[in-house]
């Protein structure tokens, strides 16, 4: 497992970013994390004990798949991120393809990203991280929805996303900027929530020893 956790990452990875946006955007980025933390957790988030809920979700070949089929009666640990665009995002799923696919497959636990990308970023995604596990999208976040954890960019961070040259609802699957707060659901074979971690700042994930952690007492 690699010495540096993911916030350790992040720290590395914000001092070439900020060096390489400027001042002006750093702002821009840094007040929209202040404005989420502040407002913190929405009421109606997906909780220990509930029930996942259904939903169709399509593969990176465009296959329209139904979550049942995907979790299989097996436990999982589910992924909802922003998108590939975001770096954040990338530098988790690859670390998570580095320290977590190997223990959860030891443990008999699936691991399943989900985003509302389109198809094609998935399958970019998959090919450009090296990933192993499986990517799906979520058109027009139905189940993020369903989970209570749909954001979106503020204007500001919207516009200087367009000053950096990409817009979120280019990569969108819905053409819509309407994105997940970063968030880790473990499931039981039984499809029943038993961990819940919801970061509104886009900056923080949840950790490797967390998500074993939340894994550990899981029924194969």
């Amino acid at each position: 497992m690699t010495e540096q956790t993911i916030a350790q990452q992040v720290d590395e990875f914000n001092v070439g970013f900020t060096a390489q946006i400027g001042p002006e955007l750093s702002a821009v980025f840094d007040g929209e994390q202040r404005d989420l933390r502040a407002g913190g957790t929405p009421d109606g988030v997906v909780a220990v004990g509930d029930a996942l809920p259904g939903a169709t979700l399509v593969t990176p070949t465009g296959e329209e798949r139904s979550l049942d089929a995907v979790l299989g009666g097996a436990p999982a640990v589910l992924v909802f991120y922003r998108g590939s665009w975001c770096p954040y995002c990338n530098l988790t799923l690859t670390t998570y393809q580095r320290d977590l696919v190997g223990p959860l497959g030891d443990a008999g636990v699936q691991l399943v990203a989900i985003s509302p990308q389109t198809p094609e970023a998935s399958q970019r995604s998959t090919a450009d991280g090296d990933l192993g596990f499986t990517l799906l999208t979520d058109p027009g976040n139905r189940l993020a929805a369903q989970l209570g954890i749909v954001t979106a960019p503020s204007p500001q961070a919207r516009a200087a996303h367009t000053t950096l040259g990409f817009d979120v609802a280019d990569s969108n699957a819905d053409a819509t900027a309407a994105i997940p707060f970063p968030t880790v659901i473990v499931v039981d074979s039984s499809g029943t929530v038993r961990f819940v971690d919801v970061h509104v700042d886009y900056t923080t994930r949840t950790e490797v020893p967390d998500i074993l952690r939340a894994v550990s007492g899981l029924a194969r």
